[in-house]
């Protein structure tokens, strides 16, 4: 199989994901990290917390994947997102992407992480000094 999705509790490796992709005929591999940043809107962030409804996530997830095989000539694909507890720098996003030539794994990665935030359902809770947010997925 040339997909790889997964929803994990513990922190996401990203060369895990790298090394997934890795194939001898990839002359290209685009990698999505996602971190959690430390201020928001002019707000400090202390943490973030992630929530998914985990079979249909899962289900998108491997959606957007078999989209992105039928738009563009890829080899291998990692898609991880993390649910729980984020400090700010960790990583709650990772995709990764291989292809012959980089045309198709730039797109196809942009195309991932876009459509993943506007049709997966993982939420994100954004926790500040001075309270907290429920935040749409989309920017």
């Amino acid at each position: 199989m040339n997909i790889d999705i997964k929803i994990l509790k513990e922190p996401l490796d990203i060369n895990v994901c790298i090394n997934w992709v890795m194939t001898p005929q990839s002359g290209g591999i685009d990698v999505f990290v996602g971190t959690v940043r430390n201020h928001t809107k002019g707000k400090k962030v202390l943490r973030l917390e992630f929530e998914a409804y985990e079979r249909m996530a899962m289900k998108e997830m491997d959606k957007i994947a078999r989209e992105m095989l039928q738009r563009w000539p890829l080899h291998k694909i990692a898609m991880h997102h993390r649910v729980g507890i984020l400090d700010v720098g960790e990583v709650p996003v990772v995709i990764a992407v291989s292809a012959a030539h980089r045309d198709a794994a730039f797109d196809a990665c942009r195309y991932a992480i876009d459509t993943l935030k506007q049709t997966v359902p993982i939420w994100k809770k954004e926790i500040f000094e001075d309270g907290e947010v429920w935040v749409a997925a989309h920017p």
